[in-house]
């Protein structure tokens, strides 16, 4: 099966060709880092707008590159959500369209479902069932994943996420936007040790078992410290230092403690956090200890991308097939199960979307 992957769900535009025996076949990306550069921060009307500019010529130089022509596709998957309403709406708009034009399924996909099977693109993928760490965006999650839909939270952000903590430190420190980049490239020239600053939820973790996350009150820290200080050069590559390293210690020790209420050996890290160069030194180290294993996507995969979405698509497809192979091709997402060719293809987006709602 040759499966279509749309991703519009922020400030990125992505589009992948994924088949089912063949692995990916073509993507490519356009970020709009650039355009909203000058705002400090996605302006979510701008987003939308570009991804109308961006998805048709993307889907041309994708089918080009890969050497396919329209009638070849036999899906089109598509980020129905969470994500800003009006760039969701693009992306699931076309993708009906191609959907009907072509008689083709159209699947709505979890953006976070997508950076979650991400690993599985990679030439050494996990096994089910893992351990999850999601780290994009406004999203840090731990789950316990048992197969494609199997998904169990064991614990996730109660205020800002990782993510967003990079972003609002580095906005501290005047890097600018995209901010958490700039604040981890920042880091590695500073001292962690210099300043002393907390370790959200770690102490309630080891006497509750609680593995959720909690991030505000780091940021906090560095605001006061920031503001009694006034930092120079060398002291806000320092301050950044000891902010990443707050910021890993949680996620490693989280992360580790997970495996162990699981017993499960599997840590997969997936989104835009998961690039971070320190986690995953501190990650592999410290799983290495405990006998286990971590898996990442390649870099190119760990912000938004088509790929992702082309993939979950593929895997949540193949599994309906597999469930139902002589009988309607149906999905069941969010509780809700749907014809996938006969619906009409009347859609919607889902700006806010729970993943442990998801199921096949």
């Amino acid at each position: 099966m040759l499966i279509l992957g749309i991703e519009t769900s922020c400030d990125e535009t992505g589009i992948a060709l994924y088949h089912s025996e063949r692995g990916l076949l073509a993507h490519a990306l356009h970020t709009q880092v650039a355009m909203h550069q000058e705002y400090g921060g996605v302006v979510p009307e701008l987003a939308s707008r570009d991804h109308i500019r961006r998805v048709l010529p993307l889907i041309r130089r994708v089918m080009r590159e890969a050497g396919a022509a329209l009638a070849d596709i036999d899906a089109v998957a598509y980020t129905q959500g969470p994500g800003l309403a009006g760039a969701l709406l693009v992306g699931t708009s076309i993708a009906n369209a191609f959907g009907f034009a072509l008689g083709i399924p159209a699947l709505g996909i979890h953006h976070l479902e997508g950076h979650l099977l991400s690993p599985l693109l990679a030439r050494n993928p996990p096994r089910f069932p893992f351990v999850a760490l999601l780290v994009s965006g406004g999203h840090t999650q731990l789950m316990r994943v048992g197969a494609v839909g199997e998904y169990e939270l064991l614990g996730e952000t109660v205020d800002d996420a990782a993510g967003e903590a990079f972003d609002k430190t580095a906005q501290l420190l005047g890097l600018g936007y995209p901010g958490g980049p700039a604040l981890a490239q920042l880091a590695w020239r500073g001292r962690a040790g210099r300043y002393k600053l907390p370790r959200p939820m770690l102490e309630q973790m080891h006497k509750t078992g609680n593995l959720d996350f909690s991030f505000s009150g780091l940021k906090t820290a560095v605001q006061l410290l920031v503001r009694k200080e006034t930092p120079d050069a060398a002291a806000k590559a320092d301050v950044a230092a000891s902010f990443q390293e707050a910021i890993v210690d949680v996620l490693v020790a989280k992360s580790l403690y997970a495996l162990e209420q699981t017993g499960l050996e599997q840590l997969v890290v997936a989104g835009g956090v998961g690039a971070n160069r320190r986690l995953r030194q501190r990650l592999d180290r410290a799983a290495a200890e405990q006998g286990c294993s971590v898996f990442y996507p390649e870099f190119e995969f760990c912000t938004d991308n088509g790929a992702m979405i082309a993939l979950a698509g593929a895997l949540r497809l193949g599994a309906a097939l597999r469930n139902n192979p002589a009988g309607v091709l149906r999905l069941s997402a969010g509780g809700e199960s749907r014809d996938l060719v006969e619906s009409g293809y009347a859609f919607s987006v889902k700006p806010r979307w729970d993943l442990s709602t998801m199921a096949l």
